[in-house]
């Protein structure tokens, strides 16, 4: 008997799971507030912002100075929280979702791999996946708990999010502006300088503070309990922003104030070991939301998928030496609910690199849900009004095809140094490594949102593996747009006449990016009004109706009225409203009984247009 217990021993070791034998398996707690930059925390620079259970925290534990988002709104973030995955790689870009993304074949959203690893997992209480998912969580709700875990000694993942400082906070009317209900005074908040300094907007700060308050205070109580509970010492705990946000001009834009997330890790008397970096310390090394899936799987022990993107920043195998030379974030912006854009975005280093494809489009172009907000709706009534000066109507004019800011002289990205010719080189330093994690990823956006859900969300990753080198001649389509037009228009030429109704497509953008400077082209557009392809119709109207030389109206609503793909019908009425709200402000006589289909974006337009009831999101 002697002889066969080591044996019997030695087979159970052989019957545990690979990815987590021999390995100690810490608790791992997920603390997350909703829409919130590092521009609102003590621990960032603001004075006001103190948050003295999280700054409790950051005493013994680290915190990370570059921690980004990689997209800027809350369901296309945490999907790519979930899945370590760039998000345009995949196809769940896009907020909100008309068509949910499949993961790639042998991918799984990372509490999966934890439950397999004998963790219990549990969510209180927000999910808001663009992806198809399947039993994720063993429990979310509004009452999940690690206490709630059957086996007491079994490890835990416990994610919770917290919505008092969610946008939605800052959906007061007029008269509900009641100062003496704050905590925090609007004297003294520091106004950021692509904002006007008035009432409203000062206003508006102070309450997002008095939010993040309150906010701290939640994540206290959880913290309590954890206490109460005694599983600090075996618990990491992660704080961070689910995306920046949320004062205007941060929340589905590509700007810092929309990517940079506050980030502070508790680091475990217990497992102090599994980590190379010193608690107590502020770590430089830039991490994205891609690495938090890896970093949670590299904790536990557990091996990360190769379908993952990321990379862990903690634990066994982590060196801090090697996190701290990581200096690049990439970020991406889609369509916003009803509001079409792509941006794409480089931070390496001090410097940001924007590239807008569709740089004709004002940040500000209409989105029902941000105009809910008074400081947005006053900030663009200042505009039309001529009231503001050159950075804070910045917002509401056409964009650079690309732009460059040092983030340490100019860390609210109001000064542009992309037509610098002493930041020549730099600016063609970060457009190529752009262009190259561009194309790395196979980019799904450079296909229409419309194509890309008929054809590409069965398996997104594969699909875009295997058209690379149609994406790669569509990005360098849309890319003319960064050269001098007289270099460019015999390239554009080509393109308006190509085969592939995505180059035409991506030929008309560029050509919208140049506006006037493209007028030799009008003759070669016009005839795409007639394309067979509905969104060139789309696209030749845009470019046509920007330079003035047709009304875009006939072919734009005979685009709504004959297409049967909601999705176009969504793009043809942004460019719609855009055409209707700019400089031109052209006629567009809508019946909405002609559209042929409907769906709730597009009824979100209509509304705005006054052509149905409104109605609540």
């Amino acid at each position: 008997m002697r002889h066969l217990l080591p044996c019997l021993v030695l087979i159970a070791l052989l019957l545990l799971p690979q990815t987590t034998r021999g390995h100690e398996r810490p608790n791992m707690v997920w603390l997350l507030s909703e829409d919130n930059s590092i521009h609102y925390a003590r621990l960032y620079g603001d004075e006001l912002g103190a948050m003295p259970n999280i700054e409790a925290l950051a005493r013994d534990g680290l915190v990370f100075n570059h921690a980004f988002s990689c997209s800027p709104v809350c369901s296309v973030a945490r999907t790519t929280l979930m899945t370590g995955m760039y998000a345009p790689r995949i196809g769940f870009q896009y907020h909100r979702k008309e068509v949910r993304a499949r993961l790639p074949a042998g991918a799984e959203m990372f509490p999966v791999w934890l439950r397999k690893a004998g963790y219990y997992v549990s969510n209180n209480v927000k999910t808001d996946y663009n992806v198809v998912t399947e039993k994720v969580w063993h429990e979310s709700s509004r009452q999940a708990s690690w206490r709630k875990r059957p086996d007491k000694q079994a490890p835990f993942f416990h994610m919770q999010s917290f919505g008092m400082s969610h946008e939605s906070s800052l959906h007061f009317k007029r008269q509900q502006m009641n100062i003496e209900q704050l905590t925090t005074r609007p004297d003294e908040v520091t106004v950021f300088p692509y904002h006007p300094d008035t009432p409203t907007f000062r206003y508006t700060y102070a309450r997002y503070h008095d939010r993040m308050h309150a906010i701290d205070q939640a994540i206290g109580r959880v913290i309590q309990q954890l206490r109460d509970d005694g599983l600090m010492e075996n618990t990491f705990i992660f704080y961070f922003g689910d995306h920046g946000g949320v004062l205007p001009r941060s929340k589905g834009y590509i700007y810092e104030s929309g990517l940079h997330v506050p980030l502070v890790v508790h680091v475990p008397e217990k497992y102090r070991h599994l980590v190379s970096q010193q608690p107590g310390t502020r770590q430089d090394g830039f991490v994205q939301f891609v690495d938090f899936a890896p970093t949670v799987l590299n904790l536990a022990g557990v091996d990360i998928p190769e379908t993952m993107d990321g990379m862990p920043f903690l634990g066994p195998g982590v060196a801090v030496e090697e996190v701290e030379k990581r200096e690049e974030a990439f970020g991406h912006a889609d369509r916003f609910d009803e509001k079409y854009d792509l941006c794409r975005s480089l931070r390496k280093g001090k410097y940001k690199y924007i590239r807008n494809y569709h740089s004709y489009y004002p940040d500000g172009l209409q989105n029902n849900y941000r105009y809910r907000m008074l400081a947005y709706t006053e900030w663009r009534e200042l505009s039309r009004a001529g009231e503001l000066n050159a950075a804070q109507d910045q917002f509401f004019r056409r964009r650079p095809a690309e732009q460059l800011f040092d983030l340490e002289a100019d860390p609210h990205e109001v000064n542009d140094l992309s037509g610098d010719p002493a930041h020549a080189g730099i600016l063609q330093q970060m457009r190529d490594r752009l262009r190259e994690r561009v194309l790395s990823i196979n980019d799904l956006s450079f296909y229409p949102e419309s194509y890309m859900a008929r054809n590409a969300l069965g398996d997104g990753a594969a699909y875009g593996v295997a058209h690379k080198r149609e994406i790669s001649r569509l990005v360098e389509t849309a890319d003319l747009a960064l050269l001098p037009f007289q270099r460019a228009d015999k390239k554009l030429a080509q393109a308006l006449v190509s085969a592939d109704p995505h180059v035409r497509y991506w030929g008309l953008v560029a050509c919208s990016c140049f506006a006037e400077q493209a007028n030799s082209l009008v003759p070669a557009a016009r005839p795409l009004l007639d394309d067979p392809d509905q969104l060139v119709r789309v696209r030749a109207a845009e470019f046509l109706g920007i330079v003035e030389a047709v009304d875009p109206a006939p072919t734009l609503l005979n685009v709504l009225a004959t297409t049967e793909d909601g999705i176009e019908a969504l793009l043809a009425m942004n460019t719609l409203v855009f055409l209707r709200d700019g400089r031109w402000q052209y006629k567009f006589d809508l019946d909405p009984e002609t559209i042929k289909v409907v769906i709730p974006l597009v009824t979100r337009r209509l509304e705005y247009l006054g052509l149905v009831p409104w109605q609540k999101k």
